[in-house]
């Protein structure tokens, strides 16, 4: 934070600020307009499954890791009523394909430093730029700052300004924080979607107790 405020200035701090609530409203409505009608849809109970990944959330939001809150989510979702053999697989899986909290922060991040340089993009290139960012951040590790790294690739293919990055490095770990939980989430949610597909789902609506998992 004090290199970025440094190196350009203290009004920078506004237009962070603007990207950092932009990020979370975006986030909030991802949730709002995807996950909760799924779990409708689906008939998963919400606020079962909201007290079941509560205390993982939690863990991913303060650490900015998604791995570090992994097997407690894992065990949750177990004792929730997913099938350990259905968690097993699809959790670590996720955390390499379903990243939708990264995904929205890259986008969010990329159009802010366009708009920091002055460089017009069109709805063309903003939506190539978008399917881009899908396929470029699979793979990526659930530790901190690794979107970092995509996003500097990014830029550097649209011929966007890389210093963008080192602007938006001194408040990332805010925005790490909720991207991170939302990927938490869409991955602990992903396992209940696919034990309702498989017919093997029996949600607990009551309050979730850790359960070891067995190896």
């Amino acid at each position: 934070m004090a290199f970025t405020v440094g190196h350009s200035g203290v009004s920078v701090l506004l237009n962070l600020g603007k990207l950092i609530l932009t990020l979370y409203a975006a986030l909030v409505v991802f949730c709002l307009l995807v996950f909760f009608p799924i779990m409708l849809w689906l008939r998963i109970p919400v606020r079962g499954f909201l007290r079941a990944i509560r205390e993982p959330a939690l863990l991913a939001f303060s650490t900015t890791s998604s791995d570090a809150a992994m097997p407690d989510a894992m065990k949750r979702m177990v004792a929730f009523g997913v099938p350990k053999r259905i968690v097993s697989f699809v959790m670590p899986l996720g955390y390499s394909f379903n990243l939708d909290g990264s995904t929205l922060h890259l986008a969010v991040a990329s159009i802010f430093v366009a708009q920091a340089a002055g460089v017009e993009l069109s709805l063309g290139q903003q939506l190539v730029i978008m399917l881009t960012l899908m396929l470029t951040s699979k793979g990526m590790a659930g530790v901190p700052r690794a979107s970092q790294v995509i996003l500097a690739g990014t830029l550097v293919t649209f011929d966007l300004p890389l210093e963008g990055v080192i602007l938006i490095i001194g408040v990332d770990e805010l925005m790490d924080m909720a991207r991170t939980t939302v990927n938490l989430i869409g991955n602990c949610l992903a396992t209940a979607v696919m034990a309702r597909w498989e017919g093997e789902g029996k949600f607990e609506t009551t309050t979730v107790a850790p359960v070891a998992v067995e190896s």
